[in-house]
């Protein structure tokens, strides 16, 4: 990904930031996820009461790229405070499509930004090879 694409990508996940649905915990958390094709779909979190209920930012851009039939993704960047990674089980569904996804962590406040490799984040990921199909 070069400059121009992750400042697209970013800004693309700050915008997204401004429509989490957070009234539980206040952390709002916004994604970009960049196909092969060159398409940008974004998400934001969408909690609920029910805590087990909530839908991470990366997530929801994810289906929402796979309902629109894109299967094959280079970067993502998410936005929220600290510049965090991603929990685990949104590791585990990224990798499902793009184990190399390349990601841009940013923090709205400061600008910190940090760069990693999902397969950095998830060495050992569970693969579709472990089943007996």
């Amino acid at each position: 990904m070069n400059a121009e694409e992750e400042e697209t990508l970013i800004k693309a996940a700050q915008a997204a930031r401004e429509y989490a649905y957070a009234p539980y915990s206040g952390f709002s958390v916004g994604s970009a996820l960049q196909a092969r094709s060159g398409r940008i779909f974004t998400g934001c979190n969408v909690e609920n009461a029910s805590y087990g209920l909530t839908i991470c930012a990366e997530r929801v851009a994810l289906t929402k790229a796979v309902s629109e039939g894109e299967r094959d993704f280079a970067a993502l960047a998410i936005c929220a405070a600290g510049a965090p990674a991603p929990c685990g089980a949104c590791r585990q569904v990224l990798h499902e499509f793009s184990p190399d996804l390349s990601l841009v962590l940013v923090d709205p406040g400061d600008g910190t930004r940090k760069k990693v490799d999902l397969s950095t984040l998830l060495p050992w990921a569970f693969e579709r090879a472990s089943l007996d199909l």
